[in-house]
């Protein structure tokens, strides 16, 4: 064993032993297999001495795509995902519908809404949809007035994503959104919530942001004080910890929110605060 290699492996050793004295949420993890995938993440971490307070899971990703026209098949995805969230404490249950489904999405967010689900997760580029489609903005709306909360992409991966959400965002404003990624390496565009909010009526308080993918590339990187400066920016109350596994880990995130310039505080907000406000999730030290 090289020395980097022992070295990095008793660093994610002394953060998982810090995690596990603390309340941690991951908002991103994909389930592909149901119960098969949540024993295989929570092992995984177990080995790193990281243990998830809880975890917001979702069945589809990768090979296991929502598409439009195919409203049985998200339905037998979305109880899939009700039923083990009702058999693991641990997990928040996140459904999904396809926007261009129309009323039957309407009928099945309303459906999983009754059923507990508490958040929504669409994503334009693997669903194939627009983000200024009208059907998009019905659904979003409705999503709200049901209390959910809507879990989209946003790493940049089709020109003009980031501006897209914030319109989005702009015209629902009684829907709580968190974009996963928070722009990839364009995160800098959200500094731009730091001026929106200074005009009258205009606070953009429905925005957060989960933090995987970009979290592991700028800890210590030549743009990790913009990072920072921007995660100030958008409000530190609006960060939520992910992991986007099996893609990445909760320990390597963990392990990468550690060696950012933030203040405990900051950190433990990230880590568990701010997830536990936005979802209802028990108190931190409670069953």
């Amino acid at each position: 064993m090289n020395k980097t290699y022992a070295l990095a492996i008793l660093l994610l050793s002394a953060i998982g032993a810090a995690a596990a004295q603390q309340p941690v949420f991951d908002m991103h993890v994909h389930l592909r297999e149901g119960a098969a995938s949540a024993a295989e993440y929570e092992a995984q971490l177990a080995k790193a001495g990281v243990e998830p307070t809880a975890y917001g899971a979702m069945w589809f990703g990768g090979p296991h795509q929502a598409l439009a026209g195919q409203p049985e098949r998200i339905r037998e995805g979305n109880d899939s995902i009700v039923a083990l969230a009702a058999a693991n404490p641990k997990v928040l249950p996140i459904a999904t519908v396809h926007p261009y489904d129309g009323e039957a999405a309407l009928e099945e967010l309303e459906r999983v809404a009754a059923h507990g689900v508490r958040v929504l997760k669409i994503h334009a580029h693997t669903q194939r949809f627009e983000l200024d489609d009208p059907r998009v903005l019905a659904l979003v709306r409705r999503a709200g007035e049901l209390g959910m909360v809507v879990l989209m992409d946003n790493a940049n991966i089709t020109p003009g994503e980031s501006e897209h959400l914030f319109n989005l965002a702009a015209r629902a404003p009684g829907t709580r959104f968190v974009f996963a990624h928070m722009g990839a390496l364009n995160f800098r565009y959200w500094n731009i919530l730091a001026l929106a909010r200074t005009a009258d009526g205009f606070g953009m308080d429905n925005i957060h942001f989960d933090l995987s993918g970009p979290l592991h590339l700028v800890a210590d990187s030549p743009i990790e004080d913009e990072f920072v400066w921007t995660l100030r920016n958008v409000g530190i109350e609006s960060l939520l910890l992910g992991s986007d596994h099996p893609q990445m880990s909760l320990a390597a995130a963990l392990e990468a929110l550690e060696r950012l310039d933030l203040d405990e505080a900051e950190k433990a907000a990230i880590r568990y605060g701010n997830a536990e406000r936005l979802f209802g999730l028990a108190p931190a030290g409670l069953d």
